[in-house]
């Protein structure tokens, strides 16, 4: 079948379509719908340039977004995903529905000068350095066409956006796990009574291993315990080895998940380098 069946146009940018595979779909492109009538045939080579949103409910949640949002800003976020597209493997498709609605509200928020802070954006760019390259690119992409600079905060807010869609991951758990981590770095300022450079190698080095350390415990990941060093360093640094299982503390009420001993070994001994930088 080389044509799609256009149902209905919803907009210059969006159309419901029959596809041979997956019944009704939606298809997101700029200016798609543009002197397209129903009962229209459209190539289905064009489609591969374009977005089919296939899942039921993501259709369904985008299609009612669609009368809140000025169709040029829509043009605008639709080549800013096509963007992120191009430079990422694969992406959720929930990221029409989720960034299409962020950025709408962050664009008219710029528009008024409103400014929303964001709390995460130091560790999201130690965290997910390729995402906030990516959204990075968006916001100047989106300067370009619109003539809105969105603050710095925003290019981290849509850096977990493209990482939630890429990794398949619950936009909730992505910000509960930054949630997390920031509070683990306070804990270990606090005890070692100094603040980190935010843009230091150290800050990145323990944000990366709690992260990673969060990461095995939702999958539930032993690592396998060296029980000699973890005696070994329960004697020598016992402020360290306190401090590691306060943290892990935190993390198992946090995650409602066990939090396996071999853990506390290998954040003693990071936290120990952490420490000697410090004194």
């Amino acid at each position: 079948m080389a044509n799609l069946l256009i149902d209905k146009v919803l907009n210059n940018n969006v159309l419901i379509a029959e596809h041979p595979s997956y019944e009704e779909v939606v298809l997101i492109g700029k200016g798609i719908g543009f002197n397209r009538k129903q009962g229209d045939f459209i190539d289905i080579d064009a489609v591969e340039k374009l977005f089919v949103l296939k899942n039921e409910k993501e259709q369904e949640n985008y299609i009612k977004l669609l009368p809140f949002i000025d169709n040029d800003y829509l043009e605008v976020i639709i080549s800013a995903i096509d963007l992120i597209k191009q430079r990422t493997h694969s992406l959720n498709e929930h990221i029409h529905v989720a960034l299409t609605d962020h950025l709408m509200f962050a664009l008219t928020r710029a528009s008024q000068g409103m400014e929303m802070r964001n709390p995460f954006l130091i560790e999201t760019k130690a965290l997910y350095r390729h995402e906030y390259e990516i959204a990075t690119a968006v916001v100047e992409h989106i300067k370009e066409k619109t003539g809105i600079g969105l603050p710095v905060g925003e290019i981290g807010f849509i850096a977990l956006h493209i990482h939630s869609s890429i990794t398949n991951k619950n936009l909730s758990d992505v910000n509960q796990h930054s949630q997390l981590v920031s509070r683990l770095v306070e804990m270990v300022e606090e005890q070692f009574e100094f603040e980190m450079d935010k843009e230091s190698i150290d800050y990145m080095r323990i944000v990366r291993h709690l992260h990673f350390a969060i990461d095995r415990v939702m999958k539930g990941e032993k690592v396998a315990e060296p029980e000699k060093i973890a005696s070994l360093l329960k004697v020598e640094y016992p402020v360290c080895y306190n401090l590691a299982w306060k943290l892990i503390k935190v993390m198992q009420q946090t995650l409602k998940k066990k939090v396996f001993d071999a853990e506390a070994v290998y954040l003693t001994m990071h936290l120990q380098r952490l420490q000697n930088k410090f004194k």
